[in-house]
């Protein structure tokens, strides 16, 4: 039981970690070079804050890993299927979000060599950027989004069906997740933006979902009677063998 509070609270930070700095390197710091038009000479002038944006997703791909690794000894116990394809599509979501961050530090280098060239041919490196801007625009959708939905189905569904947390909190999970889904597809289709007030409605339940899951982490813990009845139910499977 001690081992398994320490996991709540772990889990717990990972998610509040995943969320602060999802806004802040993602959305924030990246400005000058993802959304200024005059990208090829702010991204040098900002390029300390750009790195800075570049290490908070980094620590955001670290808590992506630690939240799979961590809750998989806990989900294993009543579906170890999905726990496994947890843990190996939460990895596929840190490494697309790892590809995008590459994109945007290549983008510094990028703005800094159209800086020292002085009058370059302005037309090659525009070209060189949009390519980099686009590999960072889609894995910005396909991992903090597509992905997301897809592992926040999976562990939500556990905790629904093992009892683990009231079940209002894996409903949201599960709604969350289908509703980011459908928001990554119809962004894909190009019916609306990311970045947009339908994007962030649709966003807008997965959020909520990993705060109210963090604290409750954090706070309460796991349903203690659920843990304590599939420990029982365990000894009594392995006595029997």
């Amino acid at each position: 039981m001690i081992s398994i509070r320490k996991s709540e609270i772990i889990v717990g930070v990972f998610f509040i970690l995943a969320a602060v700095t999802a806004v802040i390197g993602g959305l924030i710091l990246y400005a000058p070079i993802l959304k200024d038009s005059d990208y090829l000479i702010q991204g040098s002038e900002h390029a300390n804050q750009v790195i800075l944006g570049a290490i908070m997703e980094l620590i955001l791909v670290v808590t992506a890993v630690g939240t799979a690794t961590t809750m998989f000894p806990i989900l294993r116990k009543y579906d170890e299927t999905i726990a496994l394809w947890h843990v190996c599509f939460r990895f596929l979501e840190a490494i697309i979000i790892t590809i995008g961050v590459i994109s945007v530090l290549s983008l510094v280098t990028l703005s800094r060599e159209f800086v020292a060239a002085g009058a370059p041919d302005i037309a090659s490196f525009q070209t060189s950027g949009t390519v980099l801007k686009a590999i960072h625009d889609w894995t910005f959708l396909l991992g903090p989004l597509f992905m997301l939905g897809i592992n926040t189905m999976m562990y939500s569904y556990i905790f629904y069906k093992s009892k683990l947390l009231p079940r209002f909190i894996p409903i949201l999970g599960m709604t969350g997740a289908a509703l980011a889904f459908i928001c990554a597809l119809l962004v894909m289709f190009g019916v609306i933006e990311q970045i947009s007030a339908w994007g962030a409605i649709l966003a807008m339940p997965i959020a909520a979902n990993e705060m109210i899951l963090a604290v409750w982490l954090i706070v309460k813990g796991f349903n203690k009677s659920a843990v304590g009845k599939f420990n029982v139910r365990s000894s009594n499977i392995a006595a029997d063998r």
